[in-house]
């Protein structure tokens, strides 16, 4: 009963909190995080097996308070930690599995409510396929939100939850890995141009179907408030960038997460009218990526090819570790590693997305969305 009491009168308490004002807008009550490496604060710390994903070790983090590994791939903060930053919070909420999930009496109930939950996964697809085994997908993910809002409803009653989430804003972040495994395995198999379209093709319409329907079981759980992140350039990054003699973006890849893109802009204007409720801001981060790649000297980026911790030509052929090559200019640089974005292009991005120039976002920023 006493952690009832506990939890009880921390909602009281989060009346005062949604009122704080974050750059001109009111804070929600919570913020809860579904995605890949991207916006991945640590859950994959917790994963089993050698061949997870892990940013838990230096170079990552030397720019984070305490220049200590998180989890996050980043020299710093993440997407996650910037978006919730504009939008009135400390930093990300915490990675689920860090929060003693398993335990009826542990911190995930309290977190949930007051600052919400980080399920997002490093490697983690749309397609339970992606990277099977050394990561949490997408309905994994979902699944794990289920879980936490079960145990939310226990603790504070189901009126009480429905009303928390309705405020809420719902953050995702996925796709990329999708692609990149697609990309892999038509490479292996030498397709045909006319295969490789038939089965990217087949692909994005498997991918949309996925899409829609996580949007859904989040809805149909109480999220109303969506921000969608699109997702960015694939093909520069610097470990696609290396398989070009003259170091050029993949066309191909790009392509790919371009056409997804604009089913996902589709399907979200699509979705809303169906949906009483429903209010989203998708944030386009391909177009933001490709206006900083177009005019680097703009944000203050004097390398936009190359990572800033790796191995190898243009520090893209290996994963940043602490035996690697390490730039010293880390917030001239685009890239951190290998296949993600510096501190400072996500800290760009996250502003731009908030209340920067509206060609980022539609119908809505995501200040109007908070």
């Amino acid at each position: 009963m006493g952690g009832r009491l506990r939890v009880l009168c921390l909602l009281t308490c989060m009346q005062v909190l949604v009122g704080t004002v974050a750059g001109g807008g009111a804070r929600p009550p919570a913020m809860y995080v579904f995605g890949s490496s991207i916006v991945d604060v640590g859950n994959n710390n917790y994963l089993p097996g050698e061949a997870v994903p892990r940013a838990n070790k230096p170079f990552n983090g030397i720019d984070f308070p305490g220049s200590i590994p998180t989890g996050r791939f980043s020299n710093g903060y993440n997407t996650a930690d910037y978006v919730a930053k504009k939008m009135g919070f400390g930093l990300s909420p915490p990675a689920y599995l860090s929060l003693a999930p398993s335990s009826s009496s542990g911190p995930l109930v309290l977190t949930a409510l007051s600052s919400g939950v980080n399920y997002a996964s490093g490697g983690a697809g749309i397609l339970d396929s992606t990277n099977a085994g050394n990561t949490i997908p997408l309905s994994k993910q979902l699944q794990y939100f289920e879980a936490t809002k079960a145990k939310m409803v226990a603790a504070v009653g189901a009126g009480a939850v429905d009303a928390v989430l309705k405020k809420s804003v719902f953050v995702v972040n996925i796709g990329n890995n999708d692609f990149y495994v697609f990309a892999a395995a038509e490479l292996a198999r030498n397709r045909s141009a006319e295969d490789q379209r038939r089965d990217a093709a087949a692909l994005n319409a498997s991918l949309v179907s996925n899409y829609s329907a996580a949007i859904t079981e989040l809805y149909s759980m109480g999220a109303r408030k969506f921000a969608v992140v699109n997702v960015w350039p694939l093909g520069c990054v610097p470990a696609v960038r290396v398989a070009s003699p003259a170091g050029a973006c993949s066309g191909l890849l790009n392509q790919l997460a371009a056409g997804f893109n604009g089913a996902v802009r589709s399907l979200l204007a699509g979705l809303a009218p169906r949906l009483p409720g429903l209010v989203y801001s998708l944030a386009d981060f391909y177009g933001f990526t490709q206006d900083v790649l177009a005019d680097p000297g703009a944000s203050g980026f004097t390398d936009i090819a190359g990572a800033c911790c790796g191995s190898g030509r243009l520090g893209g052929e290996g994963e940043c570790t602490t035996n690697s090559t390490l730039c010293t200019n880390r917030d001239q640089h685009v890239f951190w590693d290998r296949a993600h974005p510096s501190q400072r292009t996500t800290f760009l991005a996250a502003q731009a997305f908030y209340n920067g120039p509206a060609k980022y976002t539609t119908p809505i920023n995501f200040m109007q969305l908070a």
